[in-house]
């Protein structure tokens, strides 16, 4: 099984016509997704590698059942972009656009919740169940991301598209593989963090295990620290923490927008404090994990 996406989730990609919306397009049909349409309004009629392009997401949802849409359009255009997705019963948005206001994210994340839509991002690059389908740019060409992405037993959750790629690649690479691996966002403020994600997980038999890639700043770690306590999830969690370095320059940021040091709760050091009195194991190299993972299983006897 896996979360979010399979082999029959459809979706459309919003600002298609855009040269990085064209990239994506191919690389997702190339690996076998279901793109059925694009929006740019005032290019209905054309088409991008065979997918018909319309004006408006509605021309789409009156003439077919859609999943999900991709946003990538400019940054100023992204928060109508997700509303009128939402508003036309959407109910899976990624957005991949970046540097879009914090006021119009929470905007964004308000009307998705009324609207009973689950929003993955903004800044990421998407979601992909290895062997099945991937939604929004994740992993690149078709063949890097077949290299890359294995099927398996692993979720994966990062705030770095690029981690996201190297972790499970890693994964695949030790005969793990990965049920379904999301780009969560590496803004401040993101559609689905890695505690809303995690029922999702537990409620999919393949899934044995979780990997996270963590960064300094933000609430996230925390939050997940907290679940899992309150919880007592089924499944062992390994985590990488990046920027270690940080913990000694407060107010500096590197990186996503969301990797802002504000005081000892957004330290490197703290986190993996709250992480691990949760029960996370916490990896001191990517090369690492592999072997982690696989005691944490058979300490529970899988």
């Amino acid at each position: 099984m896996s979360i979010l996406i399979d082999e029959n989730t459809t979706f459309i990609i919003q600002g298609i016509t855009g040269r990085e919306a064209v990239n994506m397009t191919r690389e997702c049909l190339d690996y076998g997704a279901k793109v059925v349409g694009g929006v740019t309004p005032g290019r209905k009629g054309r088409d991008v590698y065979g997918v018909p392009v319309y004006d408006t997401v509605r021309q789409i949802t009156e003439q077919m059942q859609v999943d999900g849409a991709v946003v990538s359009v400019p940054p100023g255009f992204a928060k109508d972009a997700a509303l009128e997705a939402i508003s036309a019963g959407i109910k899976l948005i990624v957005i991949v656009t970046e540097r879009i206001p914090r006021g119009e994210v929470a905007e964004i994340l308000e009307f998705a919740e009324g609207g009973d839509a689950r929003v993955i991002g903004p800044n990421c690059l998407g979601i992909i169940t290895p062997g099945r389908a991937k939604m929004g740019g994740i992993g690149g060409t078709a063949e890097d991301t077949r290299k890359a992405f294995k099927p398996g037993a692993i979720g994966v959750m990062s705030r770095s598209g690029g981690m996201t790629t190297e972790i499970c690649n890693t994964l695949g690479a030790a005969g793990l593989g990965v049920t379904t691996a999301v780009s969560i966002g590496g803004d401040p403020l993101i559609g689905s963090t890695y505690a809303e994600l995690m029922p999702l997980y537990e409620a999919d038999p393949e899934t044995r295990a979780i990997v996270i890639y963590s960064e300094p700043g933000g609430p996230f770690e925390a939050q997940l620290a907290a679940y899992l306590k309150e919880k007592r999830s089924r499944l062992p969690v390994v985590a990488f923490m990046a920027g270690r370095f940080m913990d000694e320059m407060p107010g500096m940021r590197f990186g996503h927008a969301g990797t802002i040091v504000e005081g000892r709760a957004d330290t490197s050091a703290e986190k993996i404090r709250l992480m691990q009195d949760a029960g996370i194991t916490v990896a001191e190299s990517i090369a690492a994990i592999p072997d982690l993972i696989r005691q944490r299983l058979k300490e529970r006897g899988n």
